[in-house]
């Protein structure tokens, strides 16, 4: 198969959805690989070491979704992006689709299969494409949100660990799963004050064998969640249903009673978001304020430490990628837990999460693969 690999295009994305070691490894599988140039810079990876490894340099993505019979990336592909793709071609990125209409009707319209990291699961019952983000997340949140809380840069001027005699912050983490316990370790680290809510009590269990008193735990309800939200000093949003929308734990009338200059960090963003006022940004201009609560929704957050999470993402990702080299759509076919990854094909959503976000019909995958 000849796979390519595009350079990203959203603002202030580094990553790169082949690392020279994947590459290779694909050329190993007999596959051809097409690599578009400098998509590599942002991770040190120069068009001579992805050479090495057996890729075709070529200077434009033009050819590369003119040409790759698979399309490999990390971030949901852009408008100029999804208008290049064909049918019989398969796409293999991060798509998060039931918040992003506009990027659903354009991979309707082309025809692509398209194959969501977010959505791949695996005999655990996780989500083993987007765990390694959600891990890099969790931990970029904190550090993200005490920054925000620097007095210079809008927050209330307190720091996450306090010192000696004076008290430390407040972090109030919504969800339990692997961004906010990422989160809750990273916050720990610090000396915060940490509560974490989630409605999995197995989970919560857990998580207080995880800590061992260091972090508290509680069952969220409305009212829990106003309670941790009205005394927090930074709130991180890390609530996934996969493939569907964020839900809307925080409302904009609670903003009111939040104390001026608190942060929330919505790490729930690429789907919707958990926020009701929150709204993506960029690492450009990654925070703004609403009713004197400094908000950080910035939807590529891992995208800031592309070294670090391109190779944590191409572990996971290489994988189920060789499977759809080596098979093409016998692969998504043979595998149940590369079809839960399946959201589009030939014109048709074939997952049920992104079908009743977006009000489309749903066709399983099964069908539109003619599985048995």
């Amino acid at each position: 198969m000849r796979v390519g690999c595009p350079k990203e295009i959203k603002n202030h994305e580094y990553r790169v959805g082949l690392t020279p070691g994947a590459v290779r490894e694909y050329v190993a599988h007999g596959h051809e690989v097409m690599v578009e140039t400098k998509a590599g810079a942002g991770i040190g990876a120069d068009d001579d070491a992805y050479r090495a490894a057996g890729a075709r340099i070529v200077t434009t993505a033009k050819e590369i979704f003119e040409k790759a019979d698979m399309v490999v990336k990390v971030k949901e592909p852009q408008p100029g992006e999804w208008a290049q793709l064909r049918e019989g071609q398969i796409l293999y990125a991060y798509l998060h689709l039931a918040p992003d209409p506009d990027q659903a009707a354009g991979l309707l319209k082309s025809g692509v299969t398209a194959v969501a990291y977010e959505t791949v699961t695996d005999d655990r019952g996780g989500l083993p494409l987007l765990a390694p983000m959600s891990e890099v997340a969790g931990r970029l949140s904190i550090q993200a949100g005490a920054t925000a809380l620097q007095k210079a840069n809008g927050g209330r001027g307190i720091l996450l660990g306090g010192v000696p005699g004076v008290e430390p912050a407040r972090v109030a983490i919504l969800g339990g799963g692997v961004v906010g316990l990422h989160a809750a370790k990273m916050a720990a680290g610090l000396g915060a004050d940490i509560t974490i809510l989630d409605r999995s009590i197995p989970r919560l269990r857990q998580l207080d064998d995880i800590f061992n008193g260091r972090v508290h735990t509680r069952y969220s309800t409305i009212d829990a969640i106003e309670e941790e939200v009205f005394a927090a000093d930074l709130v991180i949003g890390a609530v996934l249903i996969p493939g569907a929308a964020a839900p809307r734990l925080v409302t904009r009338e609670m903003l009111s009673a939040m104390k001026k200059g608190s942060v929330i960090v919505d790490v729930a963003i690429d789907q919707g978001g958990c926020f009701e006022t929150s709204h993506a940004t960029t690492h450009s201009e990654p925070t703004f304020e609403v009713d004197g609560v400094i908000h950080y929704c910035v939807a590529n957050m891992p995208g800031a430490v592309p070294i670090t999470s391109a190779q944590a993402l191409n572990n996971a990702t290489l994988h189920y990628g060789l499977q759809l080299a080596d098979k093409g759509l016998k692969a998504i076919a043979e595998d149940r837990h590369l079809r839960a990854g399946l959201n589009v094909h030939r014109g048709r959503i074939a997952n049920k999460a992104v079908a009743e976000a977006l009000g489309y019909e749903l066709v399983s995958p099964e069908a539109v693969l003619n599985v048995a």
